[in-house]
């Protein structure tokens, strides 16, 4: 058929442009975001791009639910300015025959929404934390960062590494901070190599000097040259495995688990699924625009709708999370109002109502 042909190409030429440029601007933002916690050492800088592609998984539903929507609104909103609207309705075609050919575009997008909320979240989140697990778990001297302060894993010791850097088992230029109860230690060394000894990693530092400065004001202060000092390194502190992070839970572990912050979790990727389908019908209401205003008033007003219904998903996680609210009468009532919404946008233009001779009426 000529309609719906026409109307799927058109929304996929939407849709396509519109999910370039959203993530464009989504990897701009975690490109920052990510650089920044690889400068601050919570991730490793050579991970970066692994972490950036792990996020816009995890990102990806969202940028495609907003994509749908922006496309289903500006593609009608171009069809009521330019006069194809008034063509296709005189042709005897109801605006209720246009749910069909939408839902036929969208439900390939849909499920794909589905899947990435219910398996891509929680996989990505489970990667970016053991990339993060296996380098908080490295040894003090190999998360050092050249040219840069690091604290070890234990906040005990502060080091520093020159640029010129050997390899991963050797270094020059090292400087080491020691806090303990009794005394700060400085030491100063022309080069370190690491290795392992008794089953401990130890740092072997040659030609340097330590100076010892004393807390308590009766002991003294030192200073002590060396050719060669051997520095036992602390062990590393090993995360827990078996607390796991709610966003990277399994929707099925989320479904078992009663917990409320679980149920919480639950109900946000429930909601990502339920606001993508609730939202093609919203931009079908929303897409009747007059030729006088212009269609960027219906996409702000798309846009504001999409900020709005958002937050109130957001807000309806944190209430569930605390115990205010159980899930499903929650889910129904924000979700079952929305889609209500949706069809009384879509009765209004169907119907033409106006509210205007309604309010005169009440006044």
């Amino acid at each position: 058929m000529l309609f719906d042909s026409s109307l799927r190409k058109e929304l996929g030429r939407s849709f396509s442009a519109t999910l370039v440029a959203l993530a464009t601007i989504v990897m701009t933002l975690m490109l920052v975001r990510t650089l920044g916690m690889a400068s601050k050492g919570a991730v490793n800088p050579s991970d970066v791009m692994m972490v950036m592609g792990y996020t816009l998984i995890g990102q990806l539903s969202v940028i495609l639910i907003l994509s749908l929507f922006v496309a289903v609104v500006s593609t009608l909103s171009r069809w009521y300015l330019d006069s194809e609207m008034v063509i296709w309705l005189g042709s005897g075609l109801s605006l209720a025959g246009f749910i069909r050919p939408l839902f036929r575009f969208a439900w390939p997008l849909l499920l794909v929404i589905a899947a990435l909320t219910f398996f891509g979240i929680p996989w990505s989140n489970q990667q970016i934390q053991r990339l993060r697990s296996q380098f908080e778990q490295r040894g003090d001297i190999e998360r050092v960062a050249p040219g840069r302060f690091q604290e070890s894993a234990d906040g005990s010791r502060v080091f520093f590494i020159d640029k010129d850097r050997l390899d991963s088992q050797s270094a020059r230029s090292v400087f080491i901070a020691n806090r303990d109860p009794s005394q700060e230690t400085l030491t100063m060394a022309q080069s370190a190599e690491l290795s392992t000894e008794n089953g401990q990693k130890v740092l072997l530092l040659k030609n340097g000097e330590r100076v010892e400065l004393a807390k308590s004001p009766d002991a003294n202060s030192r200073v002590v040259d060396f050719a060669a000092y051997t520095l036992i390194l602390a062990d590393v502190v090993v995360p827990d495995e078996g607390s796991v992070p709610i966003k990277s839970k399994e929707t099925w572990a989320l479904w078992a688990d009663p917990n409320p912050i679980s149920q919480g979790e639950l109900a946000w990727r429930l909601s990502l699924v339920l606001s993508a389908f609730n939202l093609v019908l919203i931009g079908l209401g929303l897409s009747a625009v007059k030729p006088r205003a212009g269609r960027s008033s219906n996409l702000l007003l798309a846009l504001f709708s999409f900020i709005v219904y958002f937050n109130l998903v957001n807000i309806s996680q944190s209430w569930i999370a605390a115990g205010l609210l159980q899930t499903a009468p929650l889910l129904l009532t924000l979700h079952g109002t929305v889609f209500l919404l949706g069809m009384g946008l879509l009765l209004r233009q169907i119907f033409n109502w106006d509210f205007s001779q309604w309010r005169r009426w009440w006044a």
